[in-house]
């Protein structure tokens, strides 16, 4: 598994990682949590080193299962979680709070859910634009000098936050959804992250689930599954005309890659990781088949011929990328989504 290093940092992890977003068992529908738990182990032992998750997936379930998949591995991987959200006693998200107090008091509680004495890389999980960035990285510094973190950074951010947030402290990475449908962060906040020693995490790099063949032009997601919202970090990607040309899409690009015997979510991951600037890219695997695809698209190196025919078939269907669209911080579905 090729690695890749975050920025100008010593944090160093697999080119792919493993995203327990499905693992909350609330948000995609119903997953076999036995055979995700079983595929952690799997991905661990292919080379898998970075793993993924959040005190919102659940909230908390995720963390958990994690943790109870781990077991006795935990210092063989590289474990990232976020916070910055208050839940009520049910629990149910309630809001964004990156506090000082929030953060801190939110890192313990991770900590113990997924049986840790540290975590290697903390990110506050969406801008809080009620409390000064300042107060936010003073709480971050201070759970890295105690030693309870190795790094932190941020998700969901862009340059104008990612650049105050300098001003305080270096981050180590903003993980932030990127993919073949949504291309929004080519213009400025990759090169950015690029030129200012900033990793970049991508999740959503199979544009959740549309470039995995799974779908059909009538497909309806069942009851429970964010998706049936139709809007996706605010873009149409579920609306149904737009679905149903990105299904095309997906077609079109499945007999690509079988061209040169791949499949279209080792295409879309490949795509991903074809930029310089992705330290990470992130992908759910529920299953020791999603596994092994997925590792297996590491190693397929893209070339001008089929960037150039990838482009052509979006080109053909009509379908947008956005990389020109600008990119919206402060989403008003992040409570109903816990992305």
């Amino acid at each position: 598994m090729e690695q890749r290093r975050f920025g100008n940092t010593d944090l160093v992890s697999s080119a792919v990682g493993f995203g327990t977003w499905e693992m909350s068992t609330n948000m995609y529908g119903h997953i076999d949590v036995d055979e995700a738990s079983k595929a952690v182990n799997m991905a661990i032992d292919r080379g898998i080193t970075l793993f993924d998750t959040a005190e919102g997936y659940g909230p908390y379930l995720s963390e958990e299962l994690l943790a109870k998949a781990l077991g006795n591995r935990r210092n063989e991987i590289i474990l990232v979680t976020k916070v910055g959200f208050d839940y009520d006693d049910t629990p149910t998200m309630t809001g964004l709070n990156s506090s000082k107090r929030n953060v801190i008091e939110h890192a313990e509680g991770c900590l113990r859910r997924l049986n840790t004495d540290f975590l290697d890389l903390l990110l506050i999980h969406w801008p809080d634009f009620d409390t000064p960035i300042e107060e936010t990285m003073e709480g971050l510094e201070e759970l890295k000098q105690s030693g309870k973190i190795r790094h932190y950074g941020v998700s969901n951010y862009d340059i104008d936050l990612m650049q105050e947030c300098e001003q305080y402290g270096h981050i180590t990475a903003n993980q932030i959804g990127y993919h073949m449908f949504d291309r929004r962060m080519e213009a400025r906040v990759l090169p950015w992250c690029m030129a200012n020693g900033v990793g970049f995490m991508s999740y959503g790099s199979l544009a959740f689930g549309l470039l995995t063949g799974a779908f059909s032009p009538d497909h309806t997601f069942e009851e429970g599954d964010w998706r049936r919202n139709e809007i996706a970090f605010n873009l149409p990607l579920f609306e149904r005309e737009h679905f149903r040309r990105e299904v095309e899409v997906c077609g079109r690009l499945a007999e690509l890659a079988d061209g040169y015997g791949k499949t279209v979510a080792q295409l879309a991951l490949a795509w991903v990781l074809d930029h310089p600037g992705v330290s990470c890219a992130l992908v759910g695997m529920r299953n020791e088949r999603e596994l092994e695809e997925n590792v297996a698209a590491t190693d397929w190196k893209l070339t001008e011929e089929i960037r150039s025919g990838i482009n052509q078939v979006f080109d053909e269907v009509g379908v947008p990328t956005y990389q020109n669209t600008p990119q919206i911080v402060h989403n008003p579905r992040v409570a109903a989504m816990r992305r």
